[in-house]
């Protein structure tokens, strides 16, 4: 299975929402954001979304969260 079909199958079988931390521990892929852009070329609406999350330090960073709304009439695997 290539990281284009886990990833389709996450969304649509686990939760519609990811980050890249969830992509390593959950799909073991460690290049998301190239696996979303790969995805968005095929036609699947995918959107970012910046999200402030709290560190382990006390301090904020913002993370990417893609969150899945479903194929559009042109999407492909």
């Amino acid at each position: 299975m290539t990281h284009k079909e886990r990833l389709i199958k996450y969304f649509t079988e686990v939760k519609p929402k990811i980050t890249s931390l969830d992509a390593v521990y959950e799909l073991g892929n460690t290049r998301l954001a190239a696996t979303v852009f790969n995805l968005r070329d095929s036609g699947w609406n995918i959107e970012s979304v910046d999200k402030k999350v709290p560190t382990r330090w006390g301090n904020e960073v913002v993370v990417t969260e893609y969150l899945y709304h479903g194929k559009t009439e042109r999407s492909t695997s």
